[in-house]
């Protein structure tokens, strides 16, 4: 028997037409689906419109609003999957790994460098694969598919403007591909032992600082006063230049009092950062205890953070193991 599958329109390059002023989302999900006619030979498809925008413009109450829609639906259906524009896609599957967890169900996440109706794009076969591998009887959790790539969403960063090949899998393999029609995985499939668990809360006080030769030291004290989680995004393994230093520790030192978070990460796609290579970064981290995101996606690092604070009665060192557990393969290495 097939499986039924709902398919979950956001808007997005796949859903948009040509207008005066550039591309805009303008088609609707039946619309999009129309244009995959042989996807009634893999599955049963049902559609809903959450929203209809450029991916541009998603927010964390985007990703409240698909958590929710997923949630009230979920014992309707097998799978799901989301059609989304690709700036924020991988913010997006990243944050739904942690809204949603334990899910014995794929939610799989796609969208397309060019609009489904162009003569030349990718949207048919990127939608096509994700119900191929949503209705696949392994599937679980949430996954990106695109390019005939299966990518966990914790791992995907868009690396290409304008390629098909846009997403790339961050210091973890690909877990399967799409080809000819089936899915061949490289990483078996483990069932979960706990039931899904969905979550509501996103807290968005969060500042991305990334460090440049030279900064000046004053951009500190505004951005330490009016957020209550800083990622510093580092130079290779990481570490705190002369330029900016004194003015961190000074404020650092008023923060720690405050439980607010500080959150070490690197500038360098792969590999991932660590702290206690070079004196830059050991002395730092050993004065302020600092969380440190090693081996996970920026992408994965802001949305598990912005999940974390929304959680209640959670101290700094409840904050700092609920960031080191593995979530959705988030994260390998912790040293």
């Amino acid at each position: 028997m097939n499986k039924r599958i709902l398919m979950i329109g956001t808007g997005g390059t796949i859903a948009s037409k040509q207008t005066d002023n550039g591309l805009k989302p303008g088609l609707s999900s039946e619309d999009v689906l129309s244009y995959i006619p042989q996807v009634k030979d893999v599955c049963e498809v049902q559609t809903i419109q959450v929203c209809s925008i450029d991916s541009t413009n998603a927010t964390p109450e985007h990703w409240m609003l698909l958590t929710r829609t997923i949630e009230e639906q979920y014992d309707k259906y097998d799978g799901f999957v989301i059609c989304h524009g690709t700036d924020t896609l991988a913010y997006t599957a990243a944050a739904l790994s942690y809204m949603i967890q334990n899910s014995r169900k794929p939610i799989v996440i796609t969208g397309a460098q060019k609009p489904i109706d162009m003569d030349v794009t990718d949207a048919k076969t990127n939608l096509l694969d994700s119900f191929i591998y949503a209705a696949d009887d392994d599937s679980q959790d949430v996954n990106i598919v695109f390019g005939g790539k299966v990518i966990v969403g914790t791992r995907a960063k868009k690396v290409r403007a304008k390629s098909y090949n846009a997403f790339e899998s961050i210091n973890y393999p690909y877990s399967a591909v799409i080809q000819d029609g089936m899915v061949i995985r490289y990483i078996p499939t483990v069932p979960h032992k706990y039931r899904v668990r969905f979550y509501h809360g996103m807290k968005n006080s969060i500042y991305v600082l990334k460090l440049i030769p030279g900064m000046k030291s004053d951009i500190l004290s505004y951005i330490f006063k009016d957020y209550d989680c800083i990622v510093i995004e580092s130079f290779g393994v990481g570490g705190i230049p002369e330029s900016i230093v004194n003015e961190f520790y000074e404020e650092m030192s008023s923060w720690k009092e405050k439980g607010k978070l500080v959150v070490m990460t690197t500038q360098v796609a792969n590999e991932g950062s660590n702290m206690t290579v070079y004196e830059v970064g050991q002395k730092v981290k050993q004065d302020f205890d600092l969380i440190e995101s090693y081996d996970m996606t920026l992408e994965a690092t802001i949305t598990k953070l912005m999940w974390l604070m929304s959680l209640p009665d959670m101290s700094f060192d409840d904050m700092k193991k609920g960031f080191y557990k593995m979530i959705n393969h988030d994260i390998l290495f912790t040293r």
